[in-house]
C-alpha cells in the first residue's frame, strides 16, 4: 500500500502552458434554481481567500467558490510528500503541471476550461485571432455540478475533483501492479489554505496492490 499526498494551487497570475487532454465528467442535472450559497454553507467552516473554501466536516467533502467566472487562473499541481521510494521518481515537492485555466457556466454545470495558447496568433487583427482560435482545441478538464449560486458567484463541490489519481500515479508504481484506492483516499484538512492571491488545496490519495500484480517494492502492502 502506498499514502501520497497532492496539492494543487489556484493563483491570480498565468503562465503559459501545454494544454492537457480533455477529462469530461458529467454530474446529474436537476431542474429549478439552487439554493443560495449562505443557505448551502450554514454550518460549514469558512477559509476565505482568493477561491474562499467552505469544508463539510459531516460529509467530509471540500466546497469552493467561485467569485468571477471567465476569469483565467494558474493552476498548478504537486506533491505534498513523497512515496518512500526513490526509484519510483514521486518525490515530496515535486510540481506535476501548470495550467492556464478558466471557469464557465454551462446550465447547472460549471466548466473548467483550458484554453490553447500553444497555438495562438501574434496579431491586433480579430479575423487572424479568431481562425486560429478556431483552428485548435481548447481543453475541458472537469465539470462542477452547481452546488450554490448567488450575486454573481458560483459554489461548487471540488472534493471529487481533488481525490482522484489526476496524475496517473498508479501506473508508475512499481513493481507490482497498484490502484487508486477512493474509499481510503480524503481531503487533507490541515494542506487547506486560503490568501488573497492564491488558494492551496490538498488530497491524501491511497494506492493499494492488486491481486496477482506481484511482490510489492519499499512501501508496498
Amino acid at each position: 500500500m502506498f499514502f501520497a499526498r497532492l496539492f494543487t494551487l489556484a493563483l491570480a497570475s498565468g503562465l503559459l502552458t501545454i494544454p492537457a487532454s480533455a477529462q469530461e465528467r458529467r454530474p446529474p442535472e436537476g431542474s429549478g434554481a439552487p439554493p443560495s450559497i449562505a443557505e448551502r454553507t450554514k454550518n460549514l467552516k469558512k477559509m476565505d481567500g482568493f477561491f474562499p473554501m467552505y469544508w463539510d466536516e459531516n460529509a467530509g467533502r471540500l466546497f469552493v467558490e467561485i467569485p468571477r467566472l471567465d476569469t483565467e487562473v494558474l493552476y498548478a499541481t504537486g506533491l505534498a510528500t513523497g512515496l518512500g521510494s526513490n526509484d519510483i521518481g514521486l518525490d515530496r515537492g515535486m510540481a506535476t503541471g501548470a495550467r492556464i485555466v478558466k471557469f464557465e457556466r454551462a446550465g447547472p454545470r460549471i466548466l473548467m476550461v483550458q484554453p490553447n495558447y500553444q497555438f495562438r496568433a501574434l496579431t491586433q487583427n480579430p479575423a487572424e485571432a479568431k481562425t486560429v482560435r478556431d483552428a485548435f482545441a481548447r481543453s475541458v478538464l472537469w465539470s462542477f455540478p452547481v452546488a450554490a449560486a448567488g450575486d454573481g458567484r458560483i459554489l461548487v463541490d471540488y472534493t471529487e475533483f481533488l481525490v482522484r489519481d489526476w496524475n496517473e500515479m498508479a501506473g508508475r508504481l512499481t513493481p507490482g501492479s497498484y490502484r487508486f484506492e477512493a474509499g481510503r483516499s480524503s481531503i487533507h484538512l490541515p494542506g487547506l489554505a486560503a490568501f488573497p492571491k492564491n488558494t492551496e488545496m490538498e488530497a491524501e490519495l491511497t494506492f493499494i496492490r492488486t491481486p496477482g500484480g506481484g511482490a510489492g517494492g519499499r512501501g508496498g502492502g
